[in-house]
């Protein structure tokens, strides 16, 4: 017999910069959220060359599912 246990994870989906911005920042404007965003980012110990190998672009408005999975790894869950 086989142990099975099961994880409660919400399906991490496709996002745009600004909806990841704002679930990371919910009080903040729009574009602060973005800039903080961008700031993290840039800031956490290898997490913009782990985007990078990905196919990251600063100027992409979209992040991908597997894009947003490495942003949690580094920055947790918001």
């Amino acid at each position: 017999m086989v142990n099975c246990q099961i994880v409660n994870k919400p399906l991490v989906s496709s996002l745009t910069k600004s909806e990841l911005a704002q679930l990371y920042f919910p009080g903040a404007p729009r574009s602060s959220a973005l800039r903080l965003l961008h700031k993290y980012i840039t800031s956490a110990h290898g997490l913009l060359p782990a985007l990078e190998r990905v196919g990251y672009q600063r100027a992409s408005r979209r992040l991908t599912r597997r894009q947003v999975m490495i942003i949690f790894e580094y920055l947790g869950e918001p």
